[in-house]
């Protein structure tokens, strides 16, 4: 990370000495990114590995051996950089605060020695639709296939031995926290997508009181309703009682992570965990860590996106919508989950399992042809030029090009299992612009399908809507199509590019302040200027304060052609179907 200007790099060194930083580590479902920001919130350095998940008898998942290997990897590159940057006697000893988080859902059940019973089980399984449907009735709340009780019910039913072994059930990002300090906690966003909650300004399952913590968390007796978000009591006791003749020796309380909401005390790196993190030995346990969170919640954070009326679409591997909600949405959507921000606030959730995979499979074919044809274009190179053509020379409609990215099912869509399709009628006009364009909207297609029940049958108000993730690096492209494809003005800022690992280092950030700030001693100062500020509070006033964002309104010309594109795209599910069942 380049610095040029001497007095900043000066200031930046001794931040980086004195451990006036946050950390945030990022499982992403291709990258394992790690960013080190300052008091402001400015990236320091950075780090990064790749990883991929695979499809290992019939299940989509993370050899766990990667995710250590990834973790150190993106850790070292992150202290190479910080050498590279700011000087060679420059080392990361320690900093303020570190926060995980991981791609939210699936399903990690550990037993008494804290390993894996079964192999890791991520969100873009679609095994679940039975436990997903029978949840969804007895609890009477969306319960989608992705969530972690979704997949803990389909494993009874299945009468998978596993079951009756396990001690903890957690998420990826839950997972690393408890590796790095001994805690089995997670913050409320990722605890949201594991089994419901309830808490203040939230509706509780019908008959319930409210939330309840799970046993065994710091300072709360077991079943006791806690004074901030938890899990939904009465929906707990609504599944103990669905599965009380299967003999487990468990109550679902007894499994679940503690939830914790951003800023509280999730405890801290352990001699242990720094040496999982850094095997060198240089950095130093005791530093707090930020409660773990989804990588839903870190794109809300990195959005400022955590307040009522406002929203924000993450586009990567998945694309998903948040909106912060007013008041509860009238009825039960399969389409909508129902989440929150990492500080509690409800959420509505339009996740479509299907995001840039195939797009990005497409840009490496044409690098691969540049390759052939002798031309050196790096891959950002390649993802503008395409994006740029087919942004700027596609037309509005693809030219009646029509593409599907579904290597996976895609629930939002009714669809059990993907296959990936390009199609088109005679009478289309196939070129490369609109070829891309036709894989820019379908994208953002399954995704519109949800955020038509949110914004027109819910009539769920949303001023503003930010949009993060790789997809938009390139300027302007995939921004105004994803306008164009919702109906309403959409922002990115400087930060968008950076994603979810920088929404992490930000509610680390915030969980240092609220530690006590930062003095010149150190991370651990005895009182800071936040100790009692909101989250939405401490993003606005800040880390937003004047931080540029470019906003793009919907071009008329524009939408009707993504309608257009629309009609097709619904039509043609059928053929979809038809791909599915047949190969």
């Amino acid at each position: 990370m380049a610095v040029t200007d001497s007095s900043t790099l000066d200031s930046r060194r001794a931040d980086i000495e004195a451990g006036r930083t946050a950390l945030g580590i990022e499982f992403g479902s291709t990258r394992i990114k790690a960013v080190l920001i300052d008091r402001a919130a400015t990236p320091l350095a950075g780090g990064g590995h790749t990883w991929e998940n695979q499809l290992v008898d019939g299940v989509w998942s993370y050899d766990l051996d990667q995710v250590w290997d990834g973790l150190r990897s993106a850790y070292a590159a992150l202290a190479a950089d910080v050498r590279a940057t700011y000087g060679d006697d420059v080392e990361l000893r320690t900093v303020g605060s570190i926060g995980i988080s991981a791609m939210m859902h699936g399903y990690l059940a550990l037993g008494e020695d804290g390993e894996p019973l079964v192999p890791f089980r991520t969100w873009r399984n679609t095994s679940t639709a039975q436990a997903s449907r029978e949840l969804t009735e007895v609890l009477g709340v969306n319960i989608p296939q992705r969530w972690s009780i979704a997949h803990l019910y389909q494993a009874i039913l299945g009468g998978e031995e596993h079951v009756t072994r396990i001690t903890r059930l957690t998420t990826l990002a839950g997972l690393v926290h408890l590796r790095l300090t001994g805690r089995h906690v997670l913050g409320v966003g990722d605890a949201s997508g594991m089994f419901p909650i309830a808490g203040p300004g939230m509706a509780a399952g019908a008959g319930g009181d409210g939330a309840v913590v799970p046993s065994g968390a710091p300072g709360h007796p077991a079943g006791t309703p806690s004074s901030h978000v938890g899990y939904d009591r009465a929906r707990l006791a609504r599944f103990d009682d669905l599965i009380a003749g299967r003999a487990l020796p468990w109550r679902v309380a007894d499994l679940l992570p503690e939830v914790l909401s951003a800023g509280e005390d999730a405890g801290v790196l352990t001699p242990q965990g720094a040496a999982l993190l850094d095997p060198s030995g240089t950095l130093r346990p005791g530093i707090a860590l930020a409660p773990p969170e989804g990588d839903a919640g870190t794109g809300m954070v990195a959005t400022n996106s955590v307040a009522p009326r406002t929203g924000n679409v993450s586009s990567g591997t998945s694309v998903f919508a948040m909106v912060v909600l007013e008041h509860d949405l009238r009825r039960v959507h399969e389409e909508i989950d129902p989440v929150t921000t990492p500080d509690g606030h409800p959420v509505a959730m339009v996740h479509c399992n299907n995001g840039t995979s195939e797009l990005d499979a497409w840009a490496g074919l044409f690098k691969e042809f540049a390759d052939l044809a002798g031309v050196d274009l790096p891959m950002p190179r390649v993802y503008d030029l395409l994006y740029e053509h087919g942004g700027d020379r596609g037309e509005p409609d693809a030219g009646g090009v029509l593409a599907y990215n579904l290597l996976s099912g895609e629930p939002v869509a009714g669809l059990p299992a993907g296959r990936p399709l390009v199609l088109r009628a005679p009478g289309s006009r196939l070129t490369l612009a609109n070829f891309v364009r036709a894989q820019l909207m379908t994208v953002f297609a399954s995704l519109r399908l949800g955020m038509d029940i949110l914004l027109d049958e819910e009539q769920v108000g949303l001023d503003r809507l930010f949009a993060h993730g790789g997809l938009f690096k390139t300027p302007r492209v995939a921004q105004g199509i994803l306008a164009t494809a919702l109906g309403t003005p959409v922002a990115v800022g400087a930060t968008a590019g950076e994603g979810g690992a920088w929404g992490m280092a930000v509610l680390a950030l915030y969980r240092a302040e609220r530690r006590g700030g930062f003095d010149e001693g150190g991370p651990a100062g005895p009182s800071g200027p936040c100790s009692a500020e909101s989250l939405p509070g401490f993003l606005a006033e800040r880390v937003f304060s004047g931080a540029p964002t470019t906003t793009i309104t919907p071009d008329p010309a524009a939408s009707e052609g993504f309608e257009r594109f629309m009609d097709r795209y619904r039509e043609g599910l059928a053929i979809e179907r038809a791909a599915i069942e047949h190969s």
